[in-house]
This record gives C-alpha cells, structure tokens and sequence, in this order.
C-alpha cells in the first residue's frame, strides 16, 4: 500500500514539474488517500495482531 502512495507521490511530483497540473493535482490526492488507508490498515493490525499466550 505504501508502495502505491509512493509511486503516486512520484508522478505527481513529475507530472508537477512538467506543468501538467491536473494529473498531479489527482496523482497527489489517490497517494494521500493510499497513505492514510496504509497508515489505518498498520494500527489495526497492531491492535488486533497475534500476542503470544504464555
């Protein structure tokens, strides 16, 4: 998922330097919404991962 946000991340960045305004405007908002899904998907796997009964 990170890794999506990241590639994302990049061509918004490209797509912004080359002046095409519209793609990075999109490409910036689908990696937010990637990283924040991410970032929500690890907390609950902290929270409901495997513990180790003793």
């Amino acid at each position: 998922m990170l890794y999506y946000a990241l590639v994302f991340l990049i061509v918004a960045l490209i797509a912004g330097v080359l002046g095409v305004s519209g793609v990075a405007a999109v490409a910036s908002q689908i990696a937010w919404v990637l990283f924040v899904i991410a970032i929500v998907l690890f907390i609950v796997h902290l929270v409901t991962g495997r513990r180790r009964v003793l």
